[in-house]
């Protein structure tokens, strides 16, 4: 990865687009602008534009000087759940065509039987069958017919069709009837892209493989127009290096090789939390993390174990599938700009619904009407009216109070701090839940671990949210509004591999792997080959286990020439038992797939230094806050965190408000700052 100059780190988000500089020296700073749904480009070269003026610099001049500029898009995730994608059509194996839309008839709710399963991403007159067929082992049972494809496409062009998916049964196994078929349509329709299956995801499962060609034949077009688009501009502007993107992995990817799979774009934003918490580990010197990240619109929760994020190997967006590996990451509508009302059974609700970045919060001014969340931390004194960060964003009380009389008070006769207490209570109780899902439904127990309260909202609830979890400890970022954003500028760059391999776990099947691992890692390392480091890449393999007749598979490591039967058994065993509580001795043991994780390390971020503490700091002034159900109303002091040195210890009840953030820790709450300047807050 290149150590130049500058690098830069984007992230967009719903509200805000936030950008990190890392200059020479190590020297970090953050810039905070508004999002601009309509044009997420727009936001980031606001930001950019920000970060020149705040540094004393030229855009020009700032660009030359950036050899890593990485950013995180949601342009793919909204491009779905706006459903302004292209128009596909998708090419099956005959008699298979409505596999994608019968899906595997599973709710995420198993109680809910009437809420309908999302709408296709392409209807059913244009998914088209063809004849030919491999079997399951990728042998020709029957060749495919060319003038079906053409007869298909013709069809398509007809229709106004942009883009094809293919997916063809059993092309996990080989992938030549699908290439074959792309070969044609490239010559009867060059102006059509092509998505296939085959290359892709190569996994079984026909849902799952062409719901994930799908949605990259869907967004293919825009998420590519976006990205090639913005590269232009910021080339136009001064920028030499080539833009990187974060994929749902969490590992970066040139530009010029995201139009292999735009679809593994569809976590980017969120995905480079992983990052940030690897980043924020080291400097508190904890292995097993919990990230809360709240922004304006959501809130993702999700977790380090012992120094390595957990990976899934498919999510959900839109009501869709895909089949890649992701950062697991639970979302849940709970942030700054969730909306609350009153429902028609006379009922408080908070969320999922958000202000966005336009019109915003009530206090934002710029419109909105509804009670947010910020509305409410203004109503109850732990927010303060005036400006925030840059100044771009001014908070007025007045508007805060009107919201929450109008929309929540009133309706459930209310005086205006009731309802505001019942609003942040609601959303707490919401983020309490999302912590829970991805760590006590999995048999995890959060106490165990340090809880990082991190985006623009998150340190305001960190500490109520980590007590109510039975954490001893919050670990707050100074700069946790961009917390994303500086997570960009430590992912590394990485490509992962997959290939069927069904056989059972034997003497046989262990003396093939190392031949099948060297095929992988051949390809593995001429993808990050092409990437812009020139830092040699590491592999790791992994090899899939599953017990006869178990669909889930676990994933264990594993060593060409020191790994025997034993030892790959011995490792599935104590990782199933972590997982499902439990082993089954005398059932047989399958491998289902091999797997390479191409990586090539970050240039490490930067630790800053915080000058050490001073005296007692002073405070900035007293604000009569809400604190809890119990204490009631108090005085309580504001510090600003410019006046808070390395070593300052405070005791709660207390505000401290930053650049990109605000904190609030309870009464009994004991927050220390630390060398890097972040704040550690001891829970009573």
């Amino acid at each position: 990865m290149p150590a130049a100059a500058n690098r830069i780190g984007v992230d967009v988000g719903g509200t805000f687009t936030d950008l990190v500089v890392e200059q020479e020296g190590g020297v970090i700073e953050v810039f905070k602008v508004p999002s601009v749904p309509s044009d997420p480009s727009r936001g980031v070269l606001d930001a950019v534009a920000a970060a020149a003026a705040g540094l004393g610099t030229t855009v020009p001049d700032l660009l030359a000087r950036c050899g890593w500029f990485v950013h995180g898009s949601t342009v793919a995730t909204n491009t779905v759940l706006e459903r302004k994608g292209a128009r596909v059509g998708m090419l099956t194996t005959a008699g298979f065509r409505d596999s994608v839309e019968i899906r595997r008839s599973i709710r995420e709710n198993p109680w809910d039987h009437r809420t309908p399963f999302a709408e296709p991403l392409v209807p059913r007159n244009l998914r088209l069958g063809v004849r030919g067929r491999l079997d399951a082992q990728g042998r020709e049972l029957a060749p495919l017919l060319a003038d079906d494809v053409r007869d298909a496409v013709a069809r398509f062009a007809e229709k106004g069709v942009d883009s094809i998916a293919i997916c063809f049964i059993n092309a996990y196994a080989d992938g030549r009837h699908e290439a074959a078929a792309a070969e044609i349509i490239r010559e009867v329709a060059p102006q059509m892209s092509v998505s296939l299956s085959s290359r892709l995801a190569p996994i079984v499962g026909e849902y799952e493989r062409g719901s994930t060609t799908v949605i990259d034949a869907y967004i293919r077009r825009r998420v590519i127009a976006y990205l090639e688009a913005l590269g232009e501009r910021l080339r136009d502007l001064g920028f030499r290096g080539e833009v990187a993107l974060i994929q749902s992995n969490g590992g970066a990817i040139g530009l010029s090789r995201v139009a292999r799979a735009p679809v593994g774009l569809c976590l980017s934003g969120p995905a480079a939390g992983i990052g940030a918490m690897r980043y924020f580990g080291r400097l508190c010197g904890s292995d097993d993390l919990i990230t809360m990240e709240i922004g304006g619109t959501s809130c993702d929760v999700s977790m380090l174990q012992a120094g390595r994020a957990q990976l899934i190997d498919g999510f959900g967006i839109g009501g869709h599938h895909v089949g890649l590996p992701a950062i697991d990451i639970h979302t849940v509508g709970a942030g700054g700009g969730t909306i609350a009302r009153v429902d028609e059974a006379g009922l408080l609700r908070c969320g999922p619904q958000g202000a966005g970045a336009a019109p915003g919060p009530a206090a934002y001014g710029r419109g909105g009407s509804d009670a947010t969340t910020t509305d409410a931390l203004v109503v109850l004194g732990r927010m303060r009216a005036g400006p925030i960060g840059d100044g771009s964003v001014v908070i007025d009380a007045a508007r805060a109070r009107a919201a929450c009389a109008e929309r929540v008070a009133g309706p459930l006769g209310l005086d205006v701090e009731e309802a505001a207490i019942g609003i942040v209570q609601l959303l707490e109780q919401n983020l309490l839940h999302a912590v829970e899902e991805i760590s006590v439904k999995r048999g995890l127990n959060p106490a165990r671990y340090t809880l990082i309260a991190a985006g623009g909202a998150g340190p305001m609830h960190g500490a109520t949210v980590g007590r109510a979890l039975g954490c001893t400890r919050v670990y707050v970022p100074r700069h946790a509004g961009a917390f994303c954003a500086l997570g960009m500028l430590d992912s590394d760059i990485r490509h992962d591999l997959y290939r069927v391999f069904d056989a059972p776990l034997g003497d046989e099947a262990l003396a093939a792997l190392p031949d099948a691992f060297a095929e992988l890692a051949r390809t593995a390392i001429e993808e990050v080959g092409a990437e812009p480091s020139s830092s040699p890449a590491t592999l790791r393999r992994v090899v899939d286990l599953v017990y006869k007749g178990q669909m889930r598979s676990v994933q264990v490591d594993f060593e060409p020439g020191q790994d025997d039967v034993a030892s790959l058994k011995g490792r599935f065993e104590a990782e199933h038992r972590r997982l499902y509580g439990h082993i089954k001795p005398i059932t047989p043991i399958r491998i289902a797939a091999l797997r390479v994780v191409a990586t090539v390390p970050a240039s490490a971020l930067a630790v800053p230094e915080r000058a050490d503490a001073s005296g007692t700091p002073p405070v900035a002034e007293t604000r009569r806050v809400f604190i809890d159900r119990s204490a009631g109303w108090a005085d309580v002091p504001v510090y600003r965190g410019t006046d808070l040195g390395a070593g300052h210890a405070l005791s709660g009840p207390l505000v401290i408000e930053e650049h990109t953030m605000t904190l609030y820790a309870g009464p009994g709450d004991h927050v220390s700052v630390d060398r890097a300047g972040n704040y550690v807050i001891d829970l009573r």
